[in-house]
C-alpha cells in the first residue's frame, strides 16, 4: 500500500463514495477449502469495500492465489481493509498495490513517430540532408510552419502549479501528473498532442516570457492550474502579445460547461437568462469567467460571495482588481447581507469555492424551481442527496452523480475547431458557440433533471462543438483559413 500521506489519508466523510480513483489491488493466498472466498468478499463487503474483479493468477498445493481489486474511498479506508484481512485466517496477503500509482509509473504519455525510419532514404529524407530544404522554406515563409511541422495539431498545458486540483501550490513537479493528464484527454478527445510544460517560477513576467519563446512550436496555449488573480493577468497578456488561440480552462472552459448546463437546465423549468437571479459561491478565476459568460448570455443580476461576504461596490475588504471589476460589474441592487440572506428568491446557486460551503436547508429560501450547481471538488458545496429535498436540477463536478460539470467537455472541441481554422484568438463568440453546442447535444427528448449535459465520452460533443467554434471564429475574423474537415489534414504544400 502506498504510503504517502495527503489529506484523503483522514478517515473519509460518510458522503464520500468509494471512487476507482482509490482502488488497491490485493494479491492473497487463500486455502482452498469450501466457502473461504466468500468469507474475504464478505468481510471486505462489511468493511465498506466495493469488489471490482476477482481473478485466478496462481495456485500452491493447498492454496489459491487470487488478484482482488477493491475500490476504497481513501487511502485510510485501503489501510483499514487491509489491516482487517491480515487478522484472518488461512490466508496471506502476499501483495498490495495502488491502481492509480501504477498507471503513473514512466508517466502517462509518449511521443511517437508518424514515418517510419527503415531505411537511408526514409532518413535521408526525415532528417539529414533532405530536412534543410524543409527548413527553408518554412524560412521564405513562416506560415509554412503550419503545414510542415507539428504546430498545426499541437497544444502546450503550461502551469506553475500553483492552483493544482485544489490542491493548491504543489510546484511545477508535483503538477506535471495532472498535466499529463490534460495532454491524454486532449488526444483522446479531440485528436490534438498535447504537450505539459510545468514552469519554475511563480512570476508573471517570466511565465508570460517563458510561453512566448515556446510559443513557435505550438498552435494554442492552455493555460493550467496558474493561481489567481495572477491567472487574469498572464492570460490577457498573452492574447494580446501571440497571434495564437491562448485558453486558460480553469476560467473558461468551466465557464462554457456551466453555461451549457445552465441552457437545458432553464428549458426544464421555463424560465429566462434575464429574468435570473443568481448567487456565485467563490469568486476566483472559475467564479468570475462563469459570471461574465452569463452576463454575456443575457443574464443581469448575479451576486457574489467570497470568504468576507458579499462583493459589492465600494467594498475594501479582501479586494484585488478582478473583484474590483466584479464588484463594479455584478450585484445591481448593492446587496450587503450574508449568503443565506442572498438566497432569497434566486434562481441559480453557483458553488465554485469548497465542501460544506451552505447548509441544504439554506436552499428553501430560493425561486420556484431552484438550480444549484454545487462544483466544488471531491465534496461539493452542498451533497446532492441533501440538497435534493429543495432543489429541481442539480448539478456537480463528479462523476458519479448525474450531471458532471467537466471541462472535458469544452476544451478538446474548442480547440479543435481553433487549430482546424487555425485561429488567431478564442473569443467570447466562439465560447458562447461552444456552450451552445454543448447543450445541443442533449435533445429534447432526452432531456431530464438528471441529464442536462452530455456524458464526457459521449463522441458528438467534439463532432458538434469544433464546426460550431469554426464558425463564430470565421464570424468574428479570427479565423485565418478555412478547413475542408474537422481534425483533418487538408493543408497545401
Amino acid at each position: 500500500m502506498n504510503t504517502i500521506k495527503t489529506d484523503e489519508t483522514k478517515t473519509p466523510p460518510k458522503a464520500l463514495r468509494t471512487s476507482a480513483s482509490y482502488s488497491i489491488t490485493l494479491r492473497m493466498k487463500i486455502k482452498n477449502t469450501a466457502g473461504m472466498l466468500g468469507k474475504v468478499t464478505s468481510k471486505i463487503g462489511e468493511n465498506g469495500g466495493d469488489i471490482g474483479a476477482i481473478d485466478i493468477v496462481g495456485f500452491e498445493k493447498e492454496h489459491v492465489i487470487r488478484d482482488i481489486t477493491i475500490n476504497v474511498a481513501g487511502e485510510r479506508h485501503g489501510e483499514e481493509i487491509v489491516n482487517t484481512l491480515r487478522e484472518m485466517s488461512d490466508i496471506e496477503i502476499i501483495n498490495v498495490s495502488d491502481r492509480t500509482f501504477l498507471m503513473h509509473l514512466g508517466g502517462k504519455i509518449h511521443v511517437t513517430s508518424k514515418v517510419p525510419l527503415t531505411n537511408r532514404d526514409d532518413l535521408s529524407m526525415a532528417y539529414t540532408p533532405g530536412v534543410a530544404r524543409v527548413c527553408m522554406a518554412i524560412h521564405a515563409d513562416k506560415e509554412k510552419v503550419y503545414n510542415l511541422t507539428i504546430k498545426r495539431n499541437t497544444i502546450a498545458v503550461v502551469t506553475d502549479g500553483t492552483a493544482v486540483l485544489g490542491l493548491g501550490d504543489i510546484g511545477p513537479e508535483a503538477a506535471l501528473p495532472v498535466m499529463e493528464g490534460k495532454a491524454m484527454l486532449f488526444k483522446e478527445f479531440g485528436k490534438l498532442d498535447a504537450f505539459p510544460i510545468c514552469l519554475d517560477t511563480k512570476d508573471t513576467e517570466e511565465i508570460i516570457k517563458a510561453v512566448k519563446l515556446i510559443a513557435p512550436v505550438f498552435g494554442g496555449i492552455n493555460l493550467e492550474d496558474i493561481s489567481a488573480p495572477r491567472c487574469f493577468e498572464i492570460e490577457e497578456r498573452l492574447k494580446k502579445e501571440l497571434d495564437i488561440p491562448v485558453f486558460h480552462d480553469d476560467q473558461h472552459g468551466t465557464a462554457v460547461v456551466v453555461l451549457a448546463a445552465l441552457i437545458n437546465a432553464l428549458k426544464i423549468v421555463k424560465k429566462e437568462m434575464k429574468d435570473l437571479k443568481v448567487i456565485v459561491s467563490g469568486v476566483g478565476a472559475a467564479g468570475v469567467a462563469c459570471s461574465k459568460i452569463l452576463m454575456h448570455a443575457g443574464v443581469v443580476n448575479i451576486v457574489g460571495f467570497d470568504r468576507a461576504g458579499a462583493i459589492y461596490k465600494g467594498r475594501k475588504e479582501n479586494m484585488n482588481f478582478m473583484k474590483d471589476w466584479f464588484a463594479d460589474n455584478t450585484n445591481p441592487h448593492g446587496i450587503k447581507g450574508s449568503l443565506q440572506e442572498a438566497l432569497e428568491g434566486a434562481d441559480l446557486y453557483m458553488g465554485l469555492s469548497g465542501p460544506g460551503t451552505i447548509e441544504a436547508h439554506f436552499l428553501s429560501k430560493m425561486a420556484r424551481d431552484p438550480i444549484v450547481f454545487a462544483m466544488a471538488n471531491p465534496t461539493p458545496e452542498v451533497m446532492p442527496e441533501d440538497a435534493a429535498p429543495y432543489v429541481r436540477v442539480m448539478a456537480t463536478g463528479r462523476s458519479d452523480y448525474p450531471n458532471q460539470i467537466n471541462n472535458v467537455l469544452c476544451f478538446p472541441g474548442i480547440f479543435r475547431g481553433a487549430l482546424d481554422c487555425q485561429a488567431s484568438d478564442i473569443n467570447e463568440e466562439m465560447k458562447l458557440a461552444a456552450a451552445y453546442a454543448i447543450a445541443s447535444v442533449v435533445s429534447d427528448a432526452e432531456l431530464s433533471e438528471d441529464y442536462i449535459i452530455p456524458g464526457v465520452f459521449n463522441p458528438r460533443v467534439v463532432e458538434t462543438v469544433a464546426p460550431a467554434v469554426i464558425k463564430a471564429a470565421q464570424a468574428t475574423g479570427v479565423a485565418r483559413r478555412a478547413p475542408k474537415g474537422i481534425g483533418g489534414d487538408d493543408y497545401a504544400i
